[in-house]
């Protein structure tokens, strides 16, 4: 057999360095694009800002100030739910399987819009520079020995888990498909990895792999510990542990290999075309009298976090709520107190409250730098709930925008 001539070989190889430039100049276009428009975003004023007079105060005046956590629920032997400190409801909708891209845009604020007139323009401006309760503090970093056990084991009461979120778009496809990686912040400034995540491809809508191994996030690894779905829309998004998926299941399941449902997640669509700070609505399930989560174990789509919500049906789950910025007229932008946590305005700042107790901070996420966010969460939000409403925050929604 005769081997080709070497000028056989050459436009071939030509061919396919030009095919790849091609490739990687058109990801460097995108990618550029994407960022361009991100920035362009970070400079409008309808994002939430952190409020000025939000400084960090002295750990013994945070602690006179902490309250008594205010999500306690369990079941009683009748099969209602009962509540310590607060009566909670809550309930969901329905999510899809998988796709789409990271940061996302802006969404709105049905309940707070830019004040028209003196007289609300004065009121919202006393709202935003008026001091509120500083978040719990922690008095000791926790230990974090089972990584697993760790990450889904709800927060300490009265300890509040601080924790920062990076992004990494480096790569070849990372400006669209990123790796965030969580990390617990200490005291003495050290870092402890918790999880990664990582949305995947060719997915039919957004879904994102969680792990509590860096290197590792594939849906078969023996790190994978949970994954964040959406539906079409982008608005809905449910958060499951790694168990198994009913409607996927080849024979009869014991209840407990069944996947949980951890979390549902709702941004309000944006109906009305305003832009502004986002609008979303957090379920959980509920907590038990020995602070344990209640299992949420769906067969169907009627026993989801989801359809509970919607239908009303609020024995067994939590209905958490974003906190509502405040217009501010000196900066022209909503705000928020984040005591310090947070020092960068996006449009993906958010506090977690319940409607009972809107002092008590049960989450807080904010950006800090162009691809590090801090993400803050106490009882009963457990580090794997916590992560997943962030990334929840990260993804493109379609009906928000």
């Amino acid at each position: 057999m005769t081997s080709k001539p070497h000028s056989d070989w050459i436009p071939y190889s030509v061919l396919d360095d030009e095919g790849s430039n091609l490739r990687q100049q058109k990801l460097d276009r995108q990618r550029a694009l994407l960022e361009q428009k991100q920035k362009k975003k970070r400079q409008e004023p309808l994002m939430v800002q952190a409020n000025a007079d939000g400084r960090p105060r002295s750990r013994r005046a945070r602690q006179s100030e902490e309250q008594a956590p205010l999500v306690e629920s369990y079941l009683s032997s009748s099969g209602s739910a009962s509540y310590q400190g607060v009566s909670s409801s809550m309930s969901f909708e329905e999510e899809e399987e998988d796709e789409d891209e990271n940061s996302s845009s802006s969404s709105q604020l049905n309940s707070n819009t830019r004040p028209s007139s003196a007289t609300s323009r004065k009121s919202i401006r006393e709202a935003a520079s008026a001091p509120s309760p500083p978040a719990p503090e922690p008095s000791v970093d926790v230990e974090v020995q089972d990584l697993e056990e760790f990450v889904l084991r709800p927060a300490p009461q009265g300890i509040t888990i601080k924790c920062r979120i990076t992004r990494d778009k480096k790569g070849m496809d990372r400006g669209m498909y990123p790796t965030y990686f969580l990390h617990l912040d200490r005291e003495d400034g050290k870092k402890v990895f918790l999880l990664a995540g990582r949305k995947r491809k060719k997915s039919k809508t957004s879904n994102y792999l969680i792990s509590v191994d860096p290197t590792d996030l594939s849906r078969g690894g023996d790190s994978y510990i949970g994954k964040l779905r959406s539906n079409l829309m982008g608005t809905k998004f449910t958060v499951y542990d790694n168990g198994v998926n009913p409607q996927k299941a080849s024979s009869p399941l014991e209840s407990g290999t069944l996947r949980q449902e951890l979390a549902a997640v709702c941004y309000e669509t944006n109906v009305l075309g305003f832009k502004g700070p986002r609008k979303m609505s957090v379920i959980v399930p509920g907590m038990t009298m020995v602070h344990e989560r209640v299992c949420i174990r769906p067969r169907n789509e009627h026993e989801t976090l989801l359809s509970r919500w919607q239908n009303k049906n609020t024995e067994t789950i939590i209905e958490l709520q974003n906190k509502t910025p405040v217009w501010n007229d000196d900066t022209q932008s909503y705000v928020l107190n984040f005591h310090g946590r947070v020092t960068q305005a996006s449009v993906k700042n958010f506090q977690i409250i319940h409607g009972n107790d809107p002092d008590y901070i049960v989450m807080q996420f904010g950006r800090v730098a162009e691809d590090v966010f801090t993400m803050d969460y106490n009882y009963p939000l457990c580090a794997l709930q916590a992560f997943a409403i962030a990334l929840s925050s990260f993804d493109s929604k379609l009906a928000c925008e």
